[in-house]
């Protein structure tokens, strides 16, 4: 543990864990201000918060399924440091964009006409900028990491990432969306400036020209990984474990409103508690597999996660605000309630649980193939998964146009969790 706590004084580490908390943190302070704006403020109907709910992650998810073929083959094929410099200087464009359109949804200007659009523009291209940042983050620690210290240093930057999402989460909700809009801007500037101090990565293999089709490059880099059988089953279950999160992610921000009856602070600490657990399991898996690169822990983990979505779901089935119609629960009033505490462990055991389960996959993708491939291998997850959670998120919308309540929903998450250990028992097994 204190080993891979020792990374954050290198250079080689550090730039790039601070670049990518900061891109974290930037994508889900915009992301949910404008989430929950637009389900507390524009929207009173239920179907049509979680519509947009899942319309947004949507979105977001989209660039990944389109472009995740070209960001691996760039990273594999270009300095990874300057790549990340140009992309964080994207960000910046985009954020300005972004702040835009809360601006004009602060002050109550073509709310549907512009303000929606620019946001979700800005959302589409912040997936973009993640697309091709994606790969890199995973990719350039073998590069600049010795063996034994690459899944500390993917535990890590899982870690930061969610706390960066915790720090983001929880600031969208307390803070006013025109604050937001100066903010993101700021961050985004702050990123591109420490993304300038990440050491050169130059390109380990032959240079080859890039395919910018992209179905057929999509289908070469997803048949290039998926024939060794061991990775096959990590990107697939970690596919199944990015579905299972979609579902729980949309469903936050609708549930908290209309099942809780709880304001939007309770939805951002939601999401906040969601990040705290996910950086808990990222670090303690570590530790527990002693940096070795280990499958052992992930059936057990995923079932326990399964376990803690259905103690969530009876909570919620038994929860009762006692609050007069129309209003909603405060942060206070929400602690003070004689249920809160188990919704709330059970919600951290989820992700202490999901963290644990995934970390040690990711490490697999960047240690099972040569490091000149490693960028292409993220990349054919990062593909594989993003049509998974585009699943998840149409799945989630038909079950809300079928009309099963939110709450219900959260035992098709429940059901996943089982496959995924499926998956993960026969990974362990073909490497261990």
């Amino acid at each position: 543990m204190k080993a891979s706590l020792r990374l954050l004084t290198k250079r080689r580490f550090a730039p790039l864990f601070v670049t990518q908390m900061l891109g974290a943190f930037n994508d889900n302070l915009f992301k949910n201000a404008m989430v929950l704006f637009v389900v507390y403020t524009v929207y009173s109907d239920p179907r049509a918060e979680t519509w947009f709910s899942a319309v947004s992650t949507g979105i977001f998810i989209l660039p990944f399924f389109l472009l995740s073929a070209l960001s691996g083959q760039i990273a594999d094929q270009r300095d990874k440091a300057a790549v990340i410099r140009i992309v964080k200087a994207a960000e910046v464009a985009i954020m300005l964009v972004g702040g835009a359109g809360l601006a004009l949804a602060w002050a109550g200007v073509a709310i549907h006409l512009f303000a929606i659009p620019l946001m979700l523009l800005a959302l589409f291209a912040m997936g973009v900028h993640s697309t091709f940042f994606g790969p890199i983050k995973y990719a350039i620690l073998p590069q600049h990491l010795s063996d034994d210290e690459v899944l500390g240093g993917t535990g890590l930057v899982e870690a930061g990432t969610y706390m960066a999402i915790l720090a983001g989460t929880i600031l969208a909700g307390l803070i006013a969306i025109e604050v937001a809009a100066v903010a993101v801007i700021l961050i985004a500037v702050a990123g591109y400036l420490v993304s300038r101090q990440v050491p050169p990565a130059p390109p380990l293999g032959t240079i080859e020209p890039l395919d910018y089709h992209i179905i057929r490059s999509s289908i070469a880099q997803v048949r290039a990984t998926m024939h060794i059988r061991r990775l096959f089953l990590a990107i697939v279950s970690i596919s199944f474990f990015w579905t299972i999160g979609t579902v729980l992610f949309i469903q936050f921000p609708p549930l908290v409103k209309n099942v809780l009856e709880a304001d939007k602070s309770v939805a951002s600490l939601f999401l906040g508690v969601f990040s705290i657990g996910v950086a808990i399991g990222s670090v303690a898996v570590n530790r527990m597999l002693g940096g070795k690169v280990s499958a052992r822990f992930a059936p057990a983990s995923v079932i326990v996660m399964g376990a803690f979505v259905v103690a969530f779901h009876a909570v919620c089935l038994i929860w009762n605000s006692g609050q007069p119609v129309g209003e909603l629960m405060s942060l206070r009033d929400f602690m003070h309630h004689q249920h809160a505490v188990v919704l709330i462990l059970s919600l951290l055991g989820i992700a202490i649980a999901g963290g644990m389960f995934v970390v040690p996959l990711y490490a697999f993708l960047t240690t099972t193939v040569a490091k000149s491939h490693a960028a292409r291998t993220v990349a054919a997850n990062n593909f594989v998964n993003s049509g998974a959670m585009v699943i998840g998120s149409v799945v989630t919308l038909g079950m809300n146009f079928l009309g099963v309540a939110v709450v219900n929903q959260l035992l098709f998450a429940a059901a996943m969790c089982l496959v995924s250990a499926w998956l993960a028992w026969k990974l362990h097994c073909a490497c261990d």
